[in-house]
């Protein structure tokens, strides 16, 4: 049997109608059928329906794998062992790509086949405050790092990224060592370039993201940002990657000017005051994590 061209890779856990609105779009691709596998890695909720999995086997080749609970990382890197595609595409049970992602990232790759590529996220919540300020920031970032970095874009988010599988067991995958879901896709892809291999925006590749937040839910979000960003900084330090990097003042002027340029939000005020708690939250979180390893 040929191998299909990509592997989609989609951890979940117990969110059964987001994995239905994420298989929906994933049936719905230009690319054709037999040129792409969807692998499901269930983390460690009850099994999923057989007649759920059932219905997308008519429009899509589908596997679900089971695992003990060991969060995305772990999910993604059991997905990554048992892919039979050339290439890796991810996203998440609450992403919906659009009908043209994979082409897209196909046609990136056959130009720069050993380029990690990422694409554009955009929240699909226009009403929900929380959703649109942990897009924004995201946004911004990739805006700020794509113009100022000299081989590409500096890092890209999981949700929405792909690349040869042969490189991502090369350099082993997510490491596992982050303990909750925030960091191990940017300590990836600055391993993906400390090997030597480029990054590569297609903008044109486009993931809806339907992610529902709360202020508790966007607090513990950028809490947990903060706590990946000191693990993978000691991550950083042990391979010699690169030196501890520190935002100077400009770089926050920026970010809490972003929801002011024209078009960026309707809300630019409470977008302004919701960037300014997630980087106070995310300091504290910096220094919580810190003293977690110290103690």
């Amino acid at each position: 049997m040929t191998s299909p061209r990509f592997s989609v890779i989609i951890p979940t856990r117990a969110r059964l109608p987001q994995l239905r609105r994420c298989l929906t779009a994933l049936a719905a691709q230009t690319l054709a059928r037999d040129d792409f596998e969807v692998v499901i890695v269930n983390d460690g909720s009850p099994p999923l329906p057989n007649d759920e999995i059932e219905a997308f086997r008519q429009r899509l080749t589908i596997r679900s794998i089971r695992q003990e609970w060991g969060g995305p990382a772990a999910a993604r890197n059991t997905g990554i062992r048992e892919a039979q595609g050339e290439c890796l595409a991810f996203t998440d049970d609450d992403c919906a790509p659009a009908p043209t992602w994979l082409a897209t990232i196909d046609a990136a790759l056959r130009a720069t086949p050993n380029a990690l590529v990422g694409g554009h996220v955009r929240n699909a919540l226009d009403d929900n405050v929380f959703s649109e300020a942990s897009q924004l920031l995201i946004d911004f970032l990739y805006d700020r790092f794509d113009s100022a970095a000299t081989r590409g874009p500096r890092f890209f988010t999981s949700n929405n990224f792909a690349g040869a599988t042969a490189s991502f067991r090369a350099i082993g995958g997510f490491d596992t060592t982050f303990r909750l879901p925030a960091g191990e896709d940017r300590d990836l892809t600055d391993r993906w370039q400390a090997a030597g291999w480029p990054h590569v925006y297609a903008r044109e590749a486009l993931v809806q993201h339907h992610h529902v937040m709360s202020f508790r839910s966007y607090t513990r979000q950028h809490l947990n940002y903060g706590r990946g960003a000191w693990t993978f900084h000691q991550a950083r330090a042990k391979r010699q990657t690169g030196v501890r990097e520190t935002e100077s003042p400009g770089f926050y002027a920026a970010l809490l000017g972003y929801p002011l340029q024209r078009g960026r939000t309707r809300r630019p005020v409470v977008q302004v005051a919701l960037l300014a708690w997630s980087q106070g939250v995310n300091a504290l979180g910096y220094f919580l994590e810190k003293a977690r390893s110290r103690a």
